[in-house]
């Protein structure tokens, strides 16, 4: 996955830097939000929680897509700006996975209590 800088300029208003840029995905499915938050991280020196990637709209029959992406000053300029469903989808999918640590410890305790009861 390469990506590409199309255009970037400085929102005062907004107190963030937006970014358009393609992302070349050849031979490869198109990437995750996630993924290309990662490498817009790396590449642009910022730091994760300050990085929103708006939106990525692959191009039919190219592994080709165009991208838009802010990055903010502070933390609470972007959680004052951005909508809940785009900070949503750029949330790392923690949740599932203590979800499913939480399962698998109540598992082994429910089979003890099991083995007790027929005893």
């Amino acid at each position: 996955m390469e990506i590409e800088f199309i255009d970037e300029k400085d929102n005062k208003v907004f107190n963030r830097k937006e970014i358009k840029f393609y992302v070349d995905y050849d031979g490869e499915a198109t990437p995750k939000i996630l993924d290309i938050k990662s490498k817009l991280v790396a590449l642009l020196n910022t730091k994760k929680e300050l990085l929103v990637v708006d939106n990525v709209q692959p191009h039919y029959g190219e592994p080709k897509a165009l991208g838009y992406a802010k990055v903010y000053d502070t933390v609470d300029d972007l959680k004052y700006i951005e909508t809940d469903h785009v900070l949503a989808k750029n949330e790392e999918p923690a949740e599932e996975a203590s979800e499913d640590e939480e399962e698998a410890a109540e598992e082994p305790a429910e089979e003890a209590a099991e083995e007790e009861a027929e005893e």
